[in-house]
């Protein structure tokens, strides 16, 4: 009737100490009487009590360290001898088979694993039978121990029956400390066929008269080796077709491989004949017999190939295939040698002759693009574009030489016509640009896309293209049929010519320096002489005079500076200065045109 059962607190706290306290009270809030002993321990209480009182505790020793199963059995393995019996359905010379294999159980965790000694050569999946793991006993979920193990006892594991018929001395020794006592050992089955098979071949003695397999026995695994030539040129895509034609000596059978080489374009089929019996010459035939038939039998070959038949330096004709025989092996010639008496065994030399190359002769340059590149067409099929100086590009990147060119022209209106020339160091290259002039009635803009030039009298097969050594002041560049002539250049020019003056030529140098020495003389003077403040003030003064006087033509007195300029300097000196003043009527007093 009871329905209470919790339990009283006995884990409290004081002073901020967990301790543990007697429960005050039963299961269910029962009363619990004080000091209730049980008979047994008012029994040792009266008979060693009074020695306690009297002397005090008794101590007691320590107890025995405690050693866990996988330390105390590691590495500690009961190993029985075993076999099982097997089944053979399929065979005629056995019914049974007879396994011999190993059982091992391990201690520490009571497992076991089944490993069969490998055999060579036996056909059979042997070694480890069964992975160590606990093998069940039975279907209520039991496992076998090593007290279940004992000689002479049949184990049946997975539906399979081993039979223990031996054992190692550490596991006799083990199992009698346990007190098991062990049977004794067994003997260990054989196999039967593996001992029919052991048992020594009775050999065959040879009669005295004839016997058919002498040849076999005699020449058995001794092959004649020649090397040959199959000539299929006279087909259509024929070619000449390296094979070895092997003579079997055991039973007069020829072979005939064909030898293969990487990317030959043939497939890869190594017998071009089989291993047979060859006819050499054939019986005469019934003239109304077929002359196609399935099978070729005794009585219609008149005679075989034989090793006389074949020879270096001759021709062998195999099922309609003519061979040329060029080389043999060293076996082959020791054969001959005892057997015919031939000594002369020259290879013949069947290396093809190398072709004459015929020179390749190159078109003409047609004019549309570069030679180099329409050289690329008559190199490969896929043309490629031509290499490039990566070395160079990556130098000279960036680097244009800049020239002002006048065209060559009898033409009137092509002589005030000026153009920018600019020579790219990273690929020789040249490019011409014509600054547009308004009311000109030219067109300007690009003259010539960046291209090589060649220059005049080189040859497509030799192109010799422009450099800028061959750029001086007044020199001529033609370019596709245009004359140009250069009359000015770019600072820059005469900086990288000074820079890399070792290599360009002397004279390329010096033109450039004798065209910027006026101009430098002149900045110079100016820059030393006259403050540019003062220069200044004299400028916006002239400019306060001109505007006073009448209209003043600047263009025509522009063109007659350019005119007397024929250099192409820039620079006029005072005489030539006054002169065209006074020749335009310059509206300004002769006291600042002298010191402008």
């Amino acid at each position: 009737q009871k329905t209470s059962f919790h339990r009283c607190q006995t884990m409290d706290f004081k002073n901020g100490y967990a301790f543990f306290r007697l429960p005050r009270e039963g299961v269910g809030g029962d009363t619990l009487f004080a000091n209730q002993l049980s008979q047994d321990e008012l029994d040792d209480l009266c008979t060693k009590g009074a020695a306690t009182l009297t002397y005090g505790q008794v101590k007691r020793p320590a107890p025995s360290r405690f050693t866990p199963a996988f330390v105390a059995y590691d590495k500690k393995v009961l190993k029985f001898d075993a076999y099982f019996m097997e089944e053979v359905a399929i065979s005629a010379e056995e019914h049974y088979r007879i396994r011999q294999v190993g059982l091992y159980y391990y201690l520490e965790d009571d497992s076991m694993c089944i490993i069969e000694p490998k055999v060579k050569n036996s056909g059979l999946f042997q070694g480890k039978l069964m992975r160590r793991h606990r093998v069940p006993k039975n279907e209520f979920g039991d496992y076998y121990h090593w007290k279940d193990l004992n000689l002479g006892i049949d184990l049946t594991i997975y539906g399979r029956t081993y039979r223990l018929v031996n054992c190692d001395s550490f596991t006799k020794v083990f199992l009698e400390s346990q007190g098991i006592v062990v049977n004794p050992p067994e003997e260990l089955v054989s196999d039967p066929y593996t001992e029919q098979r052991q048992m020594p071949v009775q050999k065959r003695t040879m009669p005295t008269g004839p016997d058919p397999f002498r040849q076999f026995l005699a020449y058995d695994t001794k092959v004649l080796r020649f090397y040959a030539i199959w000539d299929d040129t006279n087909c259509a895509f024929g070619d000449h077709h390296p094979c070895i034609i092997h003579y079997f000596l055991a039973d007069d059978t020829v072979e005939v491989r064909e030898v293969h080489k990487r990317n030959d374009g043939r497939d890869p089929f190594p017998v071009l004949m089989r291993r047979q019996r060859l006819p050499k010459t054939f019986v005469d035939k019934n003239k109304n017999f077929p002359s196609c038939v399935l099978e070729i039998t005794d009585h219609e070959v008149q005679e075989w190939y034989s090793p006389k038949d074949f020879a270096i330096g001759k021709n062998v004709t195999l099922l309609g295939r003519t061979f040329f025989i060029y080389d043999c092996d060293k076996f082959t010639q020791d054969f001959y040698r005892d057997k015919y008496g031939i000594t002369d065994f020259q290879p013949v030399d069947v290396n093809k002759k190398p072709l004459e190359k015929v020179p390749q002769v190159i078109p003409p340059y047609n004019g549309f693009g570069i030679p180099e590149d329409s050289l690329q067409n008559c190199l490969s099929l896929f043309p490629k574009p031509p290499r490039k100086d990566i070395i160079k590009m990556l130098e000279n990147n960036l680097k244009v030489l800049r020239y002002q060119v006048a065209l060559e022209s009898p033409v009137p209106e092509d002589k005030n016509r000026r153009f920018i020339l600019s020579y790219f160091l990273a690929d020789d290259t040249i490019s011409i640009y014509e600054p547009p002039v308004r009311n000109s009635g030219i067109t300007g803009g690009k003259y010539l896309r960046r291209t090589k030039v060649t220059k005049p009298g080189s040859t497509p097969e030799n192109p010799i293209y422009y450099e800028p050594s061959d750029f001086t002041i007044g020199s001529t560049i033609e370019v596709f049929g245009h004359r140009f002539i250069i009359t000015d250049a770019d600072e820059y020019v005469l900086n990288y010519l000074e820079r890399n003056a070792q290599s360009f030529p002397a004279a390329t140098v010096q033109s450039i320096r004798d065209h910027f020495l006026p101009r430098k003389v002149v900045v110079e003077t100016t820059s030393s002489g006259f403050p540019k403040k003062d220069l200044d003030d004299l400028i916006v003064e002239v400019q306060k005079e001109l505007k006073l006087q009448a209209p003043f033509d600047t263009r025509q007195f522009h063109e007659a500076f350019h005119h007397c300029d024929k250099e192409g300097s820039g620079f006029l000196d005072k005489t030539r200065f006054l002169t065209l003043c006074d020749r335009f009527n310059v509206p300004t007093s002769t006291i600042l045109l002298k010191k402008v």
